[in-house]
């Protein structure tokens, strides 16, 4: 019999009838003891995966519903939702716009008269203002934080929020086309006088009236206290032009004392005037021609009135008052800019008179012999060698011709002399800024009975601003100075000062300074010191108001028998200022 596949299909179908009959006890036996389960409907069913047509419930790419819910009323089956087909439209009335009621009016009624319900907020969530009325602009949008991790405020401060009436655009600097504003410079002196324009010039004046109480205003070796009052003025103009400049500068005081000393002290003439009030003047008028670009002609014109100091030998004993002097002159020079070298050079001219001394027997003593003409020059080289740093030299000669070639005391007291001095100046960071120079200054006289007169000569003027409320300054300054003393050729002066000022409040200033001197009489070995301790308290009221208090402790410390002395001045007073 020949074989082929007709062959083993017969032999299947006879294997599938002969099994048949066995696997009916075996189906009922598996009916008995499971309960039955319909098979769910899924689209796994239509999509091929690996281990039949069913996904394992336990498989990360088992589909799940997003609505699987309990109640059987729900349109889903076991999480697949069942979509219906959409109402027929065919044969309805066609409805245009929106139905009654679907929106509400600003007023928070709808069109049926219904109340609209208020949002609910969370606790802390910001509440929308309600509009302020007509003509308010919109409040800017809310712009969610670039940082994603920033922290989100959740009620910003009511001056964020607040509403603020609208300004201008041309005022607030946003108009269309409007070129940049100038940021304004900070105010650094919320206290200062802010002055009046007239023209192009920025003035500012002030007077200051104070009153104390002075231990020794004589300055003696036995002192005699008496009240006093003080009053100066302050006048200052500056230019405000593109080219050129003009500044004028002028400060003044008079002091009056409330009591006139006693000629005799200790059986003796005093050495101090019986009336001790003086002037005191310092002012000066600086301009610039500015030529070209590099080059300025300067000018200045400058006047001090004021009279020896208290203690001083120059003061001669059984005076009724202190005679003033006044010193004026002028300077004209030329300044000089070749890239980085700066060369500067100016001829000056000064002439100093004195008033006639009045003495308590009511005689009249001439000081035609202290008056003089001074005629000289002065020369300055300096290099922008850095940023903030010019180092500089400075060179002055002159020659001083008095009206008597022979004084009183029947010394020739004409004289050449002058200065030289290196130094630099600074501006570090704006933190330290100034100038310092250290020289030789010399000067010889006519008389050969007098010396030359010569000495190191020390300048300087440091500002330190230590913290923005604290700020450190120290001057110095040398001089050479006349004098009427018999076979003296002249005074050698130096000053030291050193002044910190600390603001505890921008309206309460606190000034500390102290002040060291020597007076170095050349030819007859006098050398006296002077020691100056003050302290000052600024309460600034308002811009145009202050209240001063000033204590002081004044030392005069000489190596000459009984001119020694000391004193305590006491004074409150207010300053006036525009």
């Amino acid at each position: 019999m020949m074989s082929g596949p007709l062959t083993g299909r017969r032999k299947r179908a006879t294997l599938l009838r002969a099994g048949l009959p066995c696997l009916g006890p075996l189906l009922a036996l598996i009916t008995i003891t499971s309960p039955l389960h319909a098979q769910t409907l899924t689209s796994d069913l239509f999509r091929p995966a690996r281990d039949g047509f069913l996904t394992p419930q336990d498989s990360p790419l088992r589909k799940t519903s997003e609505n699987v819910s309990d109640n059987p009323a729900d349109p889903t089956i076991d999480g697949q939702r069942q979509d219906k087909p959409a109402p027929s439209r065919i044969g309805d009335i066609p409805k245009y716009g929106l139905p009654a009621a679907s929106g509400a009016a600003e007023a928070g009624f709808d069109s049926l008269n219904r109340k609209r319900k208020p949002p609910k907020f969370y606790p802390g969530q910001v509440k929308p203002k309600p509009s302020p009325g007509l003509g308010t602009p919109a409040p800017p949008e809310a712009r969610a934080p670039t940082n994603p991790n920033a922290r989100v405020r959740i009620a910003p401060p009511p001056s964020i929020t607040a509403n603020r009436q609208p300004v201008a655009a041309a005022m607030a600097g946003v108009a269309d086309g409007q070129p940049a504003r100038k940021p304004l410079p900070l105010d650094t002196d919320p206290f200062g006088a802010v002055g009046d324009y007239a023209g192009s010039f920025l003035i500012k004046s002030a007077v200051e009236l104070r009153g104390g109480y002075d231990t020794n205003p004589g300055r003696t070796i036995t002192p005699q206290g008496s009240p006093f009052w003080v009053v100066a003025p302050e006048f200052l103009a500056v230019s405000n032009w593109e080219r050129h400049a003009l500044v004028a500068d002028l400060r003044g005081s008079f002091t009056g004392y409330g009591n006139s000393l006693s000629p005799i002290v200790d059986g003796g003439i005093s050495s101090a005037p019986t009336d001790i009030n003086r002037p005191d003047f310092t002012g000066h008028i600086d301009g610039r021609l500015d030529v070209t670009d590099f080059t300025h002609i300067t000018s200045e014109v400058r006047l001090r009135v004021a009279t020896d100091n208290p203690g001083s030998p120059n003061v001669e004993a059984g005076l009724a008052k202190y005679p003033v002097y006044a010193t004026f002159g002028s300077t004209i020079g030329v300044d000089q800019q070749f890239n980085r070298l700066d060369v500067a050079a100016g001829a000056t001219f000064d002439r100093t008179v004195y008033q006639n001394s009045v003495l308590t027997d009511g005689t009249i003593a001439s000081n035609a012999d202290r008056a003089f003409n001074q005629y000289g020059g002065v020369g300055r080289v300096s290099y922008d060698l850095y940023p903030g740093v010019k180092p500089f030299v400075e060179v002055e000669g002159d020659s001083r011709f008095h009206d008597q070639q022979i004084d009183n005391s029947g010394y020739a007291r004409n004289s050449n002399g002058g200065y030289a001095k290196a130094g630099t100046s600074f501006e570090f960071s704006r933190l330290l800024t100034g100038e310092i120079a250290v020289g030789f200054a010399e000067r010889n006289y006519a008389d050969p009975r007098l010396g030359q007169l010569s000495g190191l000569l020390t300048s300087s003027s440091l500002t330190w601003t230590a913290t923005p409320l604290t700020t450190a300054k120290f001057y110095s300054t040398t001089s050479i100075d006349e004098t009427i003393v018999p076979g003296v050729s002249g005074v050698l002066t130096h000053t030291y000062t050193f002044e910190v000022d600390h603001d505890f409040r921008r309206w309460l200033t606190a000034i500390g300074k102290f002040t060291y001197g020597t007076y170095d009489y050349q030819g007859d070995g006098r050398f006296d010191k002077t020691y100056s301790l003050e302290g000052d308290l600024i309460y600034k009221m308002t811009r145009n108001f202050w209240i001063t208090g000033t204590l002081r402790r004044d030392i005069l410390d000489s190596n000459v028998p009984l001119a020694s002395s000391a004193s305590t001045v006491v004074m409150l007073g207010v300053r006036l200022q525009n």
